[in-house]
């Protein structure tokens, strides 16, 4: 028994992203209808209020306006993650029908349109060796943007699909994803002690709401019989798809900040905080626009998540095992700002990338 457990452990798998595969099985098994689902989509939807209550309560914005010095980097982390992801996710309207379903293509388009991760950009950069202080400020701002973009894009592109980019729709989305955050952060003021020191209790919230959420939307969706459009097969090739999506991504960083003449510090940030997306901002976001075709419009982005904490593992690796020595870096680059501004140059420390999907910090 001890030797199966440590063999589990040293399986690349997301504790959490198991978490919630078992979630779904329990939707599937055993999915709430009736008056119970009414009350339970109910208690969904406080579940995401209070997510994005915390998500603005546990934001520092000071922090955030510290990082603006890095804004060459900011801006092309920004560009990755909403504008190259969503092109890629267009062009991938070619593979439909033939390889993926529109139910799927819907979800695959909305993972390109979510923010970038906070949790596990920091922990690959800084396992990597690179510049951590930017990519926390990356991820914070991708955060930041993602709230008012991923609806937006959303509505743009997916109209048709679900997230519909009507009046009632987008009222929705301020009224239950932006009024709460921006609550939070009035009320950063006065609670923003009590949550640093209960970080870990509120951490069990955060993974909490999101099951339930999870368990709401998927419970939905065996009801209405939409698991019945998809076979294994699909899911095959989905993931096929994904891994050549996340492949994509990360060259495109990779050697593009390379060609716009950032460090070697920067070039790290970028590649991971450029190529990420977030699952516990994504997740939320879906079951406002989405509603009950919430549980396809999740799956590509669960999938998705689990392959980039894989891949990124390996790769943090492999960059750490580089040139301590920098090469120099070009005036006005972010690294250079991030070691002469103190203010931003404090490092977390190693960050454990599995903690990205339930984390409340807005890439959380």
């Amino acid at each position: 028994m001890g030797h199966m457990r440590r063999l589990l452990s040293r399986l690349p798998v997301d504790p959490y992203i198991a978490a919630l595969l078992g979630t779904v099985l329990l939707a599937v098994l055993l999915p709430v209808r009736g008056p119970a689902a009414s009350v339970a989509g109910g208690a969904s939807t406080g579940a995401v209020a209070l997510l994005f209550f915390l998500y603005g309560a546990k934001l520092s914005t000071r922090e955030a306006m510290d990082g603006l010095r890095h804004w060459r980097l900011h801006l092309t982390v920004l560009a990755c993650t909403f504008l190259a992801f969503p092109l890629l996710g267009l062009a991938a309207r070619g593979l439909v029908p033939h390889v993926l379903p529109p139910e799927l293509y819907t979800g695959l388009l909305f993972l390109c349109l979510t923010p970038s991760t906070v949790q596990s950009s920091i922990a690959f950069t800084s396992l990597a060796r690179g510049n951590v202080p930017a990519a926390i400020c990356a991820g914070t701002f991708s955060s930041l943007a993602g709230i008012v973009l991923t609806p937006l894009l959303a509505a743009l592109l997916l109209g048709g699909s679900g997230a519909g980019g009507s009046l009632d729709s987008l009222l929705s989305v301020v009224l239950r994803l932006l009024v709460p955050f921006l609550a939070g952060q009035l009320l950063r003021r006065w609670i923003g002690g009590f949550l640093t020191r209960h970080r870990q209790v509120l951490g069990l919230v955060d993974r909490g709401s999101i099951l339930l959420v999870v368990y709401v939307a998927f419970s939905a969706g065996m009801v209405r019989g939409v698991w019945q459009q998809v076979s294994p097969w699909r899911l095959v090739v989905l993931v096929g798809v994904e891994a050549l999506l996340l492949a994509v991504m990360l060259t495109l960083t990779t050697f593009g900040s390379r060609g716009l003449g950032f460090g070697r510090e920067d070039r790290i940030a970028i590649t991971f905080a450029g190529s990420k997306k977030s699952l516990a901002s994504g997740l939320p976001m879906a079951t406002v626009l989405f509603g009950a075709q919430a549980s396809l419009a999740v799956l590509p982005l669960m999938l998705f998540h689990q392959l980039q904490l894989m891949v990124g593992a390996v790769l943090a690796k492999r960059f750490g095992r580089g040139p301590v020595a920098l090469p120099a870096e070009p005036a006005g680059s972010a690294g250079s700002a991030a070691l002469a501004d103190p203010a931003v140059t404090r490092s977390p420390g190693p960050v454990d990338p599995a903690t990205e999907s339930a984390s409340a910090r807005g890439g959380a």
